[in-house]
């Protein structure tokens, strides 16, 4: 590996555009360059720097999260401790997503079963069959804004009237 490289060779090697090694310079992400007759020189450590940044942002870290990684621990916290504490809240995270989807996917699934003419026949079936119910909605649905049959005190009352 070269000593001496230029932005585009490390934009290449990582394949990203040369705006987003700038771009992690201006964040503090990477440091800042050398400059040589004006343009960025690298040595290889930024090349190490960004295979770390790349990993993480292939395990879905954000920008902020991959900040944290490099600086958000006390000086002399190694690595692998720093891996495994952002690991188990993004896995956390992921979990709490892949519920989410689950939980859309089975509500996609009822609405893809509709024989209605019009959506307001949809909103009125939806009504109807909460307010059968005689448990409470599912939180972790409502959590999501995710569960048609939300009935507020309005529409219970609005369907008793009629």
């Amino acid at each position: 590996m070269a000593e001496d490289l230029a932005i585009s060779d490390v934009a290449h090697v990582f394949g990203l555009r040369t705006s987003a090694i700038r771009y992690y310079e201006q964040i503090g992400i990477l440091p800042p360059a050398m400059r040589r007759n004006g343009q960025r020189r690298y040595d290889n450590s930024v090349l190490f720097r960004l295979a770390v940044v790349q990993r993480a942002r292939e395990t879905g870290f954000t920008l902020e999260e991959i900040r944290e990684l490099f600086f958000g621990f006390s000086p002399g916290t190694r690595p692998p401790k720093r891996w495994q504490q952002l690991s188990q809240r993004k896995i956390a995270e992921l979990r709490n997503r892949m519920k989410r989807l689950k939980l859309m996917e089975t509500l996609l699934k009822r609405v893809e079963n509709c024989r209605c003419d019009a959506l307001d026949e949809c909103g009125e079936k939806i009504l109807r069959q909460s307010g059968e119910k005689s448990q409470p909605p599912s939180n972790e649905a409502s959590a999501y804004g995710l569960n048609f049959g939300v009935t507020s005190r309005r529409a219970k009352e609005v369907r008793r009237k009629k």
